[in-house]
């Protein structure tokens, strides 16, 4: 096995991860952790009942930006917190039946097709060899194109897509626990056990790396961990909570998260957004900026919606307001993707939106189906794929 997780096919180099309560009621639930056992509470018996807010309607707009659909695929319906995966020309997907697939981003052409008998729990992770997955019955099924190496059962619920790197396997569980396998035959390498907060979140927490250092989410701080040893090595705080009691404290860093380079950035849950420098392991900056989906990033943008789903661009570098945009509110957006050529978000109607990166206005708009996009949209070369409840793909060009 590599000492240095960058030398498996340099995949690390290619990783990439303010809403009021209002948006947190309809989306999401927490787990208590109470004498080692997890107990799921409805976000609606912690906070109350709030009336839906209306979606704003779409507004004309003069397109600025050609975009279409390349290609469609089907997978079953997405009724776990799908991530997909991009690495070496190609995305791999999971679906509700558990079947694994990967397609080749250029034409939708399916490379591998793998069943791992049981539906996921969450996303898939890949390096472009190896893809890990998480089932509904806690198993964690590592595979190698269509042949399943190993199945391990895990302790903890996972609900965040394992990472692969460097021939191992990462695993952050529901109680932010980083578990370390060697990909190939399942052995347990470390554990990272931290001290426990009260509450934790039942949502995709974050994980990734940079150089040979796994970066993941524990509470509101972004951690470096040595991946050979689980040896915690920096923690830089993202948000500092507040509130009178655990609940309104509650800031756990929520995926995806965003990187350029050494930068990453990542959200806080209703708390903010901020970004970390990961060569000195400190902060940058941090923004107040209540909201419950991750970021994007590139080396001039970071761009997330707060919990009514307006939209703030800030400076990567400096984490000054570049510009604010609300023609989309309560739309249910999904986490953003920023491209060179635009921002994009799709939205719980089925829509996606193309913002300019100036001024965050509408340049384009290309509709899948009505069953709302449920992904971040991923970006793999000139490829933007999204992907529907329903379990459709839509593979988007910008040109």
């Amino acid at each position: 096995m590599s000492g240095a997780l960058m030398q498996t096919h340099g995949r690390f180099e290619r990783q990439v991860v303010s809403r009021p309560r209002s948006r947190a009621l309809d989306t999401l639930w927490r787990a208590t952790l109470l004498g080692g056992v997890a107990v799921s509470l409805s976000a609606c018996s912690l906070f109350g009942s709030s009336k839906e807010a209306k979606p704003a309607p779409l507004e004309t707009f003069t397109p600025a930006l050609n975009a279409s659909v390349q290609w469609e695929a089907r997978i079953d319906s997405v009724k776990f917190p799908l991530a997909i995966s991009a690495q070496d020309k190609q995305f791999v997907v999971g679906d509700s039946d558990g079947q694994l697939t990967a397609l080749a981003a250029d034409t939708g052409t399916p490379n591998w097709r793998v069943n791992v008998g049981k539906g996921l729990s969450a996303g898939v992770g890949s390096d472009g060899r190896f893809a890990a997955a998480v089932t509904r019955d806690n198993e964690l099924v590592v595979t190698e194109g269509d042949k399943i190496l190993w199945r391990k059962t895990l302790t903890t619920p996972v609900i965040t897509s394992p990472f692969v790197a460097g021939e191992r396997v990462f695993v952050l569980t529901l109680d932010r626990v980083v578990l370390a396998y060697d990909a190939q035959d399942g052995r347990k390498l470390w554990e990272l056990r931290r001290p426990g907060e009260p509450l934790t979140l039942k949502q995709s927490g974050v994980i990734g790396a940079y150089q040979n250092t796994l970066v993941v989410g524990q509470g509101s701080r972004l951690a470096g961990v040595d991946p050979n040893r689980g040896l915690l090595l920096w923690e830089a705080t993202v948000a500092n909570p507040r509130g009178t009691n655990e609940v309104e404290r509650l800031a756990d860093l929520v995926g995806p998260m965003g990187r350029d380079k050494e930068v990453f950035c990542a959200r806080a849950f209703q708390s903010a957004v901020g970004c970390v420098n990961a060569d000195r392991g400190s902060a940058i900056w941090t923004r107040n900026f209540a909201g419950t989906q991750g970021v994007s990033v590139d080396a001039t943008l970071v761009v997330a919606a707060d919990g009514s789903d307006r939209i703030t661009a800030w400076g990567t570098r400096s984490g000054d307001v570049l510009w604010t945009s609300d023609q989309l509110q309560n739309r249910k957006l999904s986490t953003p993707l920023v491209t060179a050529k635009a921002v994009i978000f799709g939205d719980s109607e089925g829509y996606v939106h193309f913002l300019s990166r100036d001024k965050g206005q509408t340049i384009q708009r290309v509709p899948t189906d009505s069953s709302g996009v449920v992904t971040a949209p991923v970006l793999l070369g000139n490829t933007v794929l999204v992907a529907t409840r329903n379990g459709r793909l839509y593979a988007l060009r910008q040109d």
